[in-house]
């Protein structure tokens, strides 16, 4: 089953430490269903100094979450919304809003 959410997208958070939150998607990974999100699920890595970070340490970055804990943004309206893929006569599937029917770019 395909993900709804592609890179680039706005998304709200619905659950978990960062509920509420806005972010931009970074990186999908379909296959795992996980979203790398901007801002969201913030966590701390430690680092062994190598070639590029001489100095290594605690490094703060963030972690994918899964893609049922987030919900779509309208870009039109900015109101989080449900989506469905819909098929158009020639041309590849369309993700539509659920509630009124319009493409989401």
């Amino acid at each position: 089953m395909a993900l709804n959410i592609k890179k680039n997208d706005t998304v709200l958070v619905l659950s978990g430490k960062d509920k509420g939150k806005k972010g931009r998607v970074l990186q999908a990974y379909p296959s795992e269903r996980l979203l790398l999100v901007e801002g969201v699920n913030i966590v701390k890595k430690h680092k062994k100094p190598d070639q590029r970070n001489q100095s290594g340490g605690i490094v703060s970055m963030e972690a994918p979450i899964p893609a049922c804990k987030v919900m779509l943004v309208h870009p039109q309206t900015g109101l989080p919304v449900r989506v469905t893929r819909q098929r158009v006569s020639g041309k590849p599937s369309v993700r539509v809003s659920v509630k009124d029917r319009s493409v989401i770019a």
